[in-house]
This record gives structure tokens, sequence and C-alpha cells, in this order.
């Protein structure tokens, strides 16, 4: 039997456009998370004097100007009962050349429909209000990225609240990266960045940035501006290159040839990741009220960067005063000044870095997956069969944890905090989880670990038997063990210890003796704990 489909009508790589990229790494997310128990098919949608590339063809396409295609496609969608779902990225800019056709379109659909509303404008005039209703009417689920855009629905379009979701633009989760060897490899060096991206046009208002440079190039004259994008080809086939060049006039009266630099290209998302993750200050200087989320803004903040921006509905919701600072609109002394108390501060331009990225979190595009797979359920009950595809073990993070003394008790969000020392508590908990995967796998590296681990558990035992748990990153006891209850980390020590012995049959002989002996000399001082925790934890060491 054929598996139950996914349309997703929606523009798609190669065609450089925000919303293809989107959908683009929406797709893959769900791809990734669940098992292959259905599809995924795309319907491009197209231009007619449009020719792309696609890297996998698409199942169908819609050339969005020409009104038989969309009559095709809905003989197509007629003909295929395999699609159960049909997934529409809705952008009114997509579908303006063949609006009634769309409409129709839509009408003609059987399969649920779900829509993902990239735009949602308040105040609409009668017609713009009709359409949108219209497109309600026939859906089975909105899809809205703020929670502004959902009241925008509900007020100035009487839409159903129980009809609308919503789901966060997503965000990529990246690895907290080494800034200055970044700037190295990009050959940015000894230079504080700013950076702004996306297609280029009137609508980003990078003259707010320009206007504002020089008063931040006199507190810091390294400062360099990566104005990163194309100009947008709609922009560039109505109006050619004017916005860019009225740009470059002002670089030019202002004498900023230094301190800017023009990235003219579409680039690939990991060289676009890096260059974020580099930045010293995002500037988001949309002069558009009515923009209710932005993918540039999400990858940035997603990329840890600290932001001073505007004020667009997706801003005021997201962008917490611990993770940037918010201006009005087309207002340049508010971005020098903004700028400036950052890069005044250091430390606090990395902790809104580390606040950005923990917040982020939550909207990454595997979690994304997982909201939007719910909802596909709920639509659709019992037509698909949503499983989570296990992730492959992935101990990389661990093992950036484990020195030669053992494991560290902290880091911040995935880089070591070898200030924070050791604790023998982690220790334990690092010998079991690598216990299991040694027995698993029998790789030489994991058994190192192990035998790591259960050295420092011995370093830490006291002639008494019983042990200490807080270590310097000096390998020094400190005074902590002197004001804490260490009786859970003294249970969770011999669970592990107990943990070790079990699997000895699997293990050196070495270091099962060696293991022996801590228990041994521990478990006689073990009779003075009463905390209930770390009894249950000793008799699962004894078990």
């Amino acid at each position: 039997m054929a598996l139950p489909e996914i349309l997703v009508l929606t523009t798609a790589p190669p065609r450089e456009c925000g919303i293809a990229t989107y959908a683009y790494d929406l797709v893959e997310a769900i791809r990734t998370t669940y098992e292959a128990n259905f599809t995924i098919q795309i319907c491009a949608i197209e231009n007619s004097n449009e020719t792309y590339n696609y890297p996998i063809k698409p199942a169908f396409r819609l050339q969005s100007d020409l009104k038989k295609s969309y009559q095709a496609l809905a003989d197509d969608l007629a003909n295929h009962p395999e699609i159960k779902l049909v997934f529409i990225q809705h952008e009114f800019g997509l579908f303006d050349a063949g609006k009634g056709a769309f409409e129709e379109l839509i009408q003609q659909i059987n399969q649920p429909i779900v829509f993902v509303f990239h735009t949602v404008l308040p105040r609409p005039n009668p017609e713009l209000q009709a359409r949108v209703i219209s497109y309600a009417q026939h859906a089975a689920a909105l899809i809205v990225m703020t929670q502004t855009s959902s009241q925008i629905l509900q007020d100035d379009y009487n839409i159903d609240a129980e009809k609308i979701h919503v789901i966060p633009h997503g965000t990529h989760l990246i690895a907290h990266t080494n800034k200055t060897q970044l700037k190295a490899h990009y050959d940015l060096q000894d230079r504080i960045i700013l950076s702004t991206f996306g297609f280029i046009g009137s609508n980003k208002s990078i003259e707010t940035s320009l206007y504002a440079l020089p008063e931040i190039i006199h507190h810091y004259p390294q400062v360099l501006f990566l104005i990163i994008g194309k100009t947008h080809p709609n922009t560039l086939a109505s109006d050619g290159e004017k916005y860019r060049d009225y740009l470059s006039d002002i670089i030019e009266k202002k004498g900023l040839q230094d301190h800017i630099k023009w990235i003219n290209s579409f680039l690939p998302t990991t060289e676009l990741l890096d260059l974020l993750s580099l930045t010293d200050v995002y500037l988001f200087t949309s002069n558009d009220p009515n923009q209710a989320v932005s993918g540039t803004f999400s990858y940035a903040i997603g990329s840890g960067c600290p932001i001073v921006s505007t004020c667009i509905p997706q801003v005021t919701e997201v962008l917490h005063e611990d993770m940037g600072i918010i201006i009005d609109f087309n207002q340049s002394d508010q971005l020098a000044q903004a700028v400036i108390h950052l890069l005044d501060d250091e430390p606090k331009r990395q902790q809104m870095r580390n606040n950005s990225l923990q917040n982020m979190a939550v909207s990454a595009w595997e979690n994304s997956a997982i909201q939007h797979g719910n909802l596909f359920a709920a639509t659709c009950p019992g037509k698909f069969d949503f499983q989570f595809k296990w992730p492959q073990m992935n101990l990389l993070h661990i093992h950036k944890m484990t020195t030669a003394f053992g494991m560290l008790q902290f880091s911040k969000i995935n880089d070591p905090d070898f200030d924070s020392g050791y604790t023998i508590d982690d220790n334990a908990r690092a010998l079991i989880v690598m216990l299991n995967q040694y027995t698993l796998n029998k790789n030489v590296q994991d058994l190192q670990s192990v035998q790591v681990y259960l050295a420092f558990i011995q370093f830490c035992q006291q002639e008494n038997g019983t042990f200490l748990n807080y270590v310097d990153e000096d390998q020094q006891f400190t005074d902590q063990n002197a004001t804490s209850n260490l009786e859970d980390s003294i249970g969770r020590t011999m669970w592990a210890l107990g943990y070790l012995i079990s699997k000895q049959d699997q293990l050196p002989e070495a270091l099962v003796i060696q293991a022996k002996a801590i228990f041994k000399k521990a478990l006689a001082s073990t009779q003075d704990i009463h905390s209930t925790r770390a009894m249950a934890f000793i008799n699962k060491g004894i078990y």
C-alpha cells in the first residue's frame, strides 16, 4: 500500500527566497524527527518565466501566474488519494498574479488544508479581509508565528481562536563556537563585527545603521559592518540596484568605505551561521511595523547574537532585555547609543549570547517539527503514524567535558567551564553512562573514559572510606565539602561502583578489582547515612 503523503505547497530551493529556506528547513526537520511512515511531497511555486534545476524533482509545480496551472493542480490532487493533507506556505505576493485562481483552488481541494500565514496584515480593507476569511473557512488549521498575528486574525478577521495555532519560526541549534578562531578563519581578526543579512530592499532600512556608524566608529574605530545578501529578485526586476546604489552613496558621503563589507550573495546556511556566530552585535532595522516575523531575525537570535532591533511583533515577543535592545523605527541615534552600550560591556554581550542560545532552543527546527507533527495528527486523525526516529548516540559533549582528571561539573552551553571544577556526583553519573555505552559497543575510547571516572572516585575517597564531593580545577578539595550535605553524592557513587562490578564479565579484571576495593572500603561508612534517596542509591549499588 502507498504511504500517506503530505503535500507542501511552497517555493523551493534553489529559488532564493525566505519562504523556500523556511519550508526546506521545516521539511528536513520533520523527515529527520519521524520514521518513514509517511512521505512529504513538494509542489513548487514558480512563475511561467522561471526555470529552476531542483536538487530533488518536485512532485508537482504551480505556475502562479497561469490560471490553468491552478486547475491542473486541483485535478492532480483529486487524482492522488494517497495525499491526505495539503500544507500551504502562504505569502500574499506569491499568489497576487493569480489570486482569484488561488481562491478557486482552495475551494476545490478535498483534503484537509493547513495554512502557514507568513504575513498577517492588521486593519485589512474589505477585499483583503474577505480573502483571508475565505482561506480560513476552507482550512482545517491556520499556523502563525507570533501571538500578535494570532490576535490580529481573531480581532480583525473574526477567525475562531481554536483554528489558530502559534508555532514560532524555527531556529538552528548551533554549537558554542570560538569567536576569535572564526574571525581569523574569515580574515576578520582584530575587527568588531556588526552585521545584518537578508534580501536587500528599502524595507530593511539599512540606512538607519549607516547613519549611526560615524558615532559608533568614533568610539570603536575597528568596527566593520557586514551587509550580507543580494538585492531581492522582485526589487531587482522593478528597480534594479537603485536601493543598493542609494546605500553606496551614503557610505561614500560619510567616508565609511573602510568600515563596510558587502557580501552580495545568497550564502549557504553553514557559512551564514558562521558569520552570525562571529558577529559582536546584530542590527535588525526593518521599517515595517506590520512585518509579523523575520527569518533573518530568527537566524540571528538563534545564533546567539546580541541584537539591536526595531520593534516588529516577533521582536517584541521574543527579544527580552537580557538578549538585546529594542529601538524605535528609523532612529539612528538610538541605534548608535544601543550599539555603543553593548560594545562597552563584553561580559553583558557574552551573557546575552548564552541567554539567546538557551532561550531559543525551544524553537529549534527539531522542536518545530514535533509541533507540526502533533498538529497534522490532530488534523487528520488516524491517517498518519508519527513515530519518533531515535537519533544516533552523540557523545561529543561528554568527551569535551572529560579531562584526564575527570568529568567537569558545568558548561556554558556546550563550552566546558573549567572554573566550575569537578564533583564526584557528576563523575558517578558519567561512569554509569559510559559503562552502558561500552558494554553496548566495546569502544576503547569509552573504556578509557570509564577508567578516568573511576580514578576520580578513588581520588575522592578518604581514609575512613567515605567520599568528598567538590574538587577545584587545581585538583584541590574545596571548602564546600564542609558546608554541604554529601549524602546524595556518596549514595550515587556507591550505585556507580556497584553497577561497574555487576558488569565484571565484560570489563578488564584490573578495573573490577579497583572498583571492588573502593566499594568495600566505603560500605561500612554508609551505615551512618539517613537520606532516603541516598539510601536508595546505596541499595541499588549493593544489589
